[in-house]
């Protein structure tokens, strides 16, 4: 297992530099497709977080409203639908706010990752945003029934990710192993987290669209 990733300027730094130089995939590939956007929030952990150190750096993961209609009871990243007229970073950003009561300005944006197509006719932008040391959140609980800080270098252990297939699909699976939560996170959250990983903590341009979703988030 990598050491911690400490939540510190040079992290931010270092993150966003690298996702500055990542050479995105065009954005028109999907333009049959509806737009939806999820945050990357990357927090500092703080003394009483279960899964980790103080000063550590972490991200945040929903489980999503049993009650909810799509998606109800599965772990997630804030987001959702982008508006007509919105941007993917401003959705993502206000979805941030609407799901866990945490407002950030554009300039918390660190950038964006590979738009990922899903069965269910989207296609998902990744923003990763970085949010201020004691910022409080405040989970709306009519969208979200448990807010999780994982530290980062959970996306680094050396079983992650897990490859696996399914008969419904000839294209690959991933998910990631989440032992403190007692789970696994599967695709899109699994391939947007594993392209993070990837992408902004070890500096390797890999490409994610081709994996494929667990058949009970086609819907």
């Amino acid at each position: 297992m990598p050491e911690s990733h400490v939540y510190s300027a040079a992290l931010r730094t270092s993150i966003a530099e690298r996702l500055a130089r990542f050479n995105h995939l065009p954005p028109a590939a999907f333009a049959d497709l509806k737009p939806a956007a999820v945050a990357i929030a990357i927090v500092g952990l703080e003394a009483g977080d279960p899964f980790g150190s103080p000063g550590e750096a972490a991200f945040l993961l929903t489980r999503r409203a049993p009650r909810l209609r799509a998606h109800g009871g599965q772990y997630a990243l804030p987001g959702g639908r982008v508006d007509a007229g919105e941007s993917a970073v401003a959705a993502a950003l206000r979805e941030l706010e609407e799901e866990i009561g945490i407002r950030l300005a554009p300039d918390a944006v660190l950038g964006t990752l590979d738009d990922y197509p899903t069965r269910s006719g989207y296609h998902i932008t990744p923003v990763v945003a970085w949010v201020p040391a004691g910022t409080p959140a405040k989970p709306n609980r009519d969208e979200v029934a448990h807010l999780y800080r994982i530290p980062l270098v959970v996306l680094q252990r050396p079983d992650s990710p897990e490859h696996f297939s399914i008969p419904e699909s000839d294209r690959p699976l991933i998910r990631l192993p989440m032992p403190m939560l007692h789970t696994e996170i599967n695709a899109p959250t699994a391939v947007m987290l594993y392209q993070f990983r990837e992408v902004a903590l070890e500096d390797r341009a890999t490409r994610v669209t081709h994996f494929d979703q667990p058949v009970f988030a086609w819907r």
